[in-house]
């Protein structure tokens, strides 16, 4: 890990996060390539800015819970190999129970290239400070449907208002949203625009 990249915990107190591609709970079942230790690494733009939406979310109540931050173009590469094995069905039901895992690459869920690992990009979510619950937003993180699409008509209001207020907090603090992930977003004024890190998160 170079310089300009840092372990996000260490800069932005209070952050919460659970890393899922290190674990066996993510879409492809089991832990992925390139990430070594439950921890979640960004650049150091990334960690200032989500300072400032760490304090805008406290201010409401609500801190900030990460899933992931940079993620090394070998992750991937796992990713695009996954999609193209046979369907065991082990975690279809939970992350793409409308699509079948080959065209998730067609269909955007899944890219040859990603924003992840340009090190500037999070997947994340808001918690209630005094319950320490999650906020429901209508899905969980990398449901690959179009539940996920931020203005999906299949949420309640409550969980629409939930998707609202954290795509304000993280706007206001510089960053663009993925408009087929309410959980996706990206540092507009990101450090590395055109570079795809490959250092493992160790």
């Amino acid at each position: 890990m170079n310089a300009d990249f840092a372990y996000v915990d260490e800069l932005v107190p209070g952050i919460r996060w659970d890393a899922k591609y290190t674990t066996h709970d993510n879409f492809t079942g089991k832990p992925v390539d390139g990430y070594l230790t439950n921890r979640i690494v960004g650049t150091r733009a990334l960690c200032t800015a989500l300072v400032h939406a760490q304090e805008q979310a406290e201010s409401l109540g609500f801190g900030l819970f990460l899933w992931d931050g940079y993620r090394p173009q070998r992750a991937v590469e796992c990713f695009l190999r996954w999609s193209q094995e046979p369907e065991d069905g082990r975690t279809k039901q939970r992350h793409y129970p409308r699509i079948n895992k080959s065209d998730m690459v067609k269909k955007g869920y899944v890219a040859r290239k990603s924003g992840h690992s340009r090190g500037s990009t999070v997947d994340l979510t808001l918690y209630d400070l005094a319950t320490g619950e999650p906020a429901r937003m209508g899905g969980d993180h990398d449901l690959m449907d179009p539940i996920s699409r931020h203005e999906a008509s299949e949420v309640t209001p409550a969980e629409t208002f939930n998707r609202e207020r954290l795509r304000l907090i993280m706007e206001e603090s510089g960053f663009a949203r993925y408009d087929c992930e309410w959980w996706h977003y990206t540092l507009e004024n990101e450090p590395f625009p055109h570079d795809y890190f490959d250092f493992p998160v160790a």
